[in-house]
C-alpha cells in the first residue's frame, strides 16, 4: 500500500508511541487525523510538544475510545487506522482491571466495528509482547501461547483476538502489530527505563526499582514506529500477528548498569517492594523473534545489539537531560 496519498487516523496519538507516530506520518501520508483523549484541559498530551507548524497540519479529534460514536465519527473521510489507544500500565490494572476491559477490549471493539461500517483500507492493531507472559521458548515467535499473567495482558489478548475475528468473520482489512517493550523519549513514567533515568538524573544516591532479574527485547520508538509504517504499506500482513523486535535479550539489572554509565553515576539499588509484580504475574523473560518482520516487511532494527541498545539508551538520556522534559516527571513518587 502507497501510504503518501492516504488520509490516516491514529488513536492514541497523545501518548508516547503515538504522539512518535503521527511526527513520522506526517511526512508519509496524505493527511494525518490524531484521536486524543478528551480532556476539559484542550490538551493533546505529548503531541503539544512537537514543532508548532506540525501542530497546525495535524487535524485533531478528541474523544473517548469507550464511545462507538465518537469512534465512528473520527473515521470519516479516513482510509488507514493505526489503533494504539490503550490503557497500559500493568500496576493499574491490579487496581482497576475493569477499565482495562472497557478501554482495552471495547474501544478495539469501536474501532474494529467502525472500520467494517466505514469501509477502511486498513487497520493496525496494536498488541503487546506481554501477551505471551513468561517464555516457554525462546526466541518468542508469533505462535507461542498467550498466557494473561496480568489483567493488562488479559484484556490485551481479549482486544487481539476481537480484532482478527473481525478479520476471519467480515473480512475487516486488519493486521496485528505485536511491539516488543518500547523505551525512548516521551516514554511514562510508569516504565522502567524513565523510571531509572529520572532518578538517576535526579542525583539520588539509591534508587528504587522492583525485580531486576526479569529479561526484556527492548526497542528503541523509532524501531517501533518504522514497524507500524511498514506493517501498513505491506500488502500481506492482513489477519496476521508480526512481533516487532529487537531479537536481543537484557535483563533489566544490566540495563540499570548501562544507564548508570551513561550517566557518570554510582547510585545503589534499592528493591522497593511495592515495585514488585506478585510472583505469578511477573513475565521473567521476553525474547523477541523477529523473523517473521524480517521476512515479510520492508524492515529492520536499526538499534538491535547491546551496542543499538546502549545509541537508544544515550538518546533517551539526552533527551531527559534538558530541563523542560525532565521537569514534567515526578521521580519521587512511584508512579502505577
Amino acid at each position: 500500500m502507497d501510504l503518501s496519498n492516504k488520509r490516516v487516523l491514529v488513536t492514541g496519538a497523545d501518548g508516547f508511541i503515538g504522539s512518535h507516530l503521527v511526527e513520522r506520518l506526517m511526512g508519509v501520508c496524505g493527511s494525518v487525523k490524531a484521536f486524543v483523549q478528551y480532556n476539559s484541559f484542550n490538551t493533546w498530551g505529548w503531541l503539544d510538544q512537537c514543532s508548532e507548524s506540525l501542530k497546525k497540519e495535524i487535524k485533531v479529534f478528541a474523544g473517548d475510545i469507550r464511545d462507538p460514536y465518537g469512534v465512528n465519527k473520527s473515521m470519516e473521510d479516513v482510509d488507514v487506522v493505526f489503533h494504539l489507544a490503550a490503557l497500559i500500565a500493568i500496576p493499574y490494572s491490579y487496581h482497576s482491571p475493569d477499565t482495562y476491559v472497557d478501554t482495552n477490549v471495547k474501544g478495539t471493539l469501536n474501532v474494529v466495528q467502525a472500520a467494517r461500517e466505514r469501509q477502511i483500507d486498513k487497520v493496525l492493531h496494536t498488541s503487546t509482547s506481554e501477551v505471551y507472559g513468561t517464555a516457554k521458548f525462546v526466541p518468542i515467535t508469533e505462535a507461542h501461547p498467550l498466557q494473561g499473567q496480568s489483567p493488562y495482558s488479559a484484556s490485551k489478548i481479549g482486544a487481539d483476538q476481537m480484532a482478527l475475528s473481525f478479520y476471519r468473520s467480515f473480512e475487516t482489512p486488519i493486521a496485528v502489530v505485536r511491539p516488543f517493550n518500547t523505551y525512548g523519549p516521551r516514554q511514562s513514567a510508569r516504565a522502567i527505563i524513565p523510571t531509572i533515568i529520572t532518578q538517576l538524573l535526579a542525583g539520588r544516591k539509591e534508587i528504587k526499582l522492583g525485580l531486576l532479574t526479569p529479561t526484556r527485547d527492548l526497542n528503541y520508538v523509532e524501531d517501533t514506529v518504522n514497524g507500524f509504517i511498514a506493517m501498513a504499506e505491506s500488502d500481506a500482513v492482513l489477519g496476521e500477528v508480526v512481533n516487532i523486535g529487537s531479537n536481543f535479550e537484557i535483563s533489566m539489572g544490566e540495563v540499570v548498569d548501562l544507564l548508570k554509565k551513561i550517566t557518570g553515576s554510582e547510585a545503589r539499588i534499592i528493591t522497593d517492594d511495592e515495585r514488585v509484580r506478585p510472583v505469578k504475574s511477573e513475565v521473567e523473560r521476553l525474547w523477541a523473534d523477529n523473523s517473521k518482520a524480517l521476512n515479510m516487511l520492508d524492515w529492520s532494527p536499526l538499534y538491535a545489539s547491546r551496542k543499538g541498545l546502549t545509541c537508544g539508551l544515550q538518546k533517551t538520556v539526552d533527551w531527559f537531560s534538558k530541563e523542560e522534559n525532565c521537569s514534567v516527571y515526578k521521580s519521587d513518587i512511584y508512579n502505577i
